[in-house]
């Protein structure tokens, strides 16, 4: 491997020639263990934005050379475009403040402008890493700022929108069940309970969705206050006043979406409740994502000895020995990401404990474990709508098991009271028989008026506030 001598303050090292990493990046990657995972990708192209921002607002307040500060920003979009990824070799196992990512953002992009006004790799000049891409930052206030870009941009345009498709989705399997007046026997406790629409479903589903998105909104509201300006320790030193408001008036122009100064920019540099919000709050959905698939996976166990009341899509997968079995995996690979964003969650829970004093010393592997998260629901979700798409009611199924429980018997207590009907119940188990055939057996009542009070049940149509 052909290697060049790059140079820091603390002397020469050797750097591959064809990577635009420079000396601090190189010395950090024979330091730190390079165990995966490696820093995020949303982080590192979030760091193209961040820089870029950082010099348009420096050359704003005048602290910046134009000619300079063009260069660092048009590298900067070649980093938030992705064309730079192949040069951040770091894992996330560095210092908590994330310094080794941020410099290794600072070298690359120097040396990439430098490149483009005619220099070379290496050179530090006329663009140097800290005196000019970093200039009027720090580590703790860069990082947590490319900590909050990188979650609110992957929720907004990658998970909110995934969960609105399946609540769309949802609303469609709703409306036809409804249509088709089908019934299923409700069950609570595991055990028999009174029939219900199988609408209620898939209202029930889509409910739980509708509010983790509403707070899954909420939460990722908190991301847009930025400690960017803050500098080290929140004490705002080496940064021009104004500073942090054209950071995020330009920050805003490039991403697309409104960010702000923080009124206390050393709050977001010494703990990251906001994070942690998200993370909980991620939990929940893929708990609510959870309760779907594992709905799915009861309802459709079978088809000979299970409750068979829905029919799996077919997925061209099957049991490694038993020919033709179909098991529920999109439901089952759910069931395992819910489980992995509850363990991110307690993560960031656990790294936002280690702040003390002005800096948490956990972002790298707390903002990893929340885009983790975002990353592993946003990637599935368009197949487990897809898996839920592909389900099928078993109408015939249904009408059996409705018509042969004995909680039917519940519709009677207004008519024969609640001992009697509880009576009729246990007579209907212990002999095998169903309510209607217990009930005509002992004329209790005519069969015009059993079945006007089954229909009570059995006729419901989904109601109106559920829709």
């Amino acid at each position: 491997m052909t290697m060049r001598t790059e140079r820091d303050s603390f002397g020469p090292v050797e750097v591959p020639a064809d990577r635009f990493w420079g000396a601090q990046t190189a010395r950090a990657l024979g330091y730190f263990p390079q165990t995966p995972p490696r820093m995020p990708l949303a982080v590192i192209r979030v760091f193209g934005l961040q820089k870029a921002a950082a010099a348009t607002a420096n050359m704003e307040l005048g602290v910046l050379e134009p000619r300079l500060g063009s260069a660092i920003v048009s590298a900067a979009e070649r980093l938030a475009a992705g064309d730079l990824d192949a040069h951040f070799p770091l894992s996330i196992w560095q210092t908590g403040s994330g310094t080794q990512t941020n410099m290794c953002a600072n070298e690359v992009l120097a040396n990439v402008a430098n490149v483009a006004l005619g220099g070379a790799l290496g050179d530090r000049a006329p663009v140097h890493p800290n005196d000019h891409v970093n200039r009027s930052q720090s580590s703790n206030d860069s990082f947590p700022a490319v900590m909050h870009i990188a979650a609110l941009r992957e929720v907004e345009a990658r998970l909110l929108p995934a969960l609105r498709e399946l609540a769309e989705m949802l609303a469609t399997r709703r409306a036809e069940a409804g249509r088709a007046g089908t019934m299923r026997l409700g069950r609570t406790h595991l055990n028999d309970a009174v029939p219900v629409p199988l609408a209620q479903m898939f209202a029930t589903w889509g409910a739980s969705l509708d509010h983790a998105r509403t707070r899954l909104s909420r939460v990722a509201e908190d991301l847009r206050p930025l400690s960017q300006g803050g500098t080290a320790a929140g004490s705002g030193l080496n940064a021009p006043d104004g500073f942090a408001a054209a950071f995020c008036t330009a920050l805003t122009a490039r991403a697309g979406t409104r960010f702000t100064p923080a009124p206390v920019p050393a709050e977001g540099m010494a703990a990251h409740d906001a994070l942690v919000a998200l993370a909980q709050e991620l939990r929940l959905t893929a708990q609510a994502l959870a309760r779907i698939a594992t709905d799915i996976r009861h309802l459709a166990s079978g088809p000979r000895a299970g409750l068979a009341e829905l029919t799996l899509p077919e997925d061209g997968l099957s049991s490694s020995i038993m020919p033709g079995k179909r098991n529920a995996t999109q439901a089952e690979a759910m069931l395992q990401i819910s489980c992995r964003v509850a363990g991110n969650a307690a993560t960031a829970e656990a790294a936002n404990a280690t702040s003390v004093f002005e800096l948490n010393v956990c972002k790298p592997v707390l903002v990893a474990a929340v885009l983790d998260s975002v990353d592993l629901l946003s990637d599935a979700l368009p197949r487990f709508v897809a898996f839920v798409a592909g389900v099928t009611p078993n109408a015939a199924r249904m009408a059996e098991t409705v018509e042969r429980s004995l909680m039917l018997a519940t519709a009677l207590t207004p008519a024969l009271g609640y001992d009697r009907v509880a009576e009729i119940t246990r007579e209907a188990d212990a002999c095998g028989a169903t309510i209607r055939e217990v009930v005509l057996a002992h004329d209790l009542m005519p069969e015009a008026q059993f079945d006007a009070l089954i229909a009570t049940i059995t006729g419901r149509p989904l109601k109106e506030t559920d829709r």
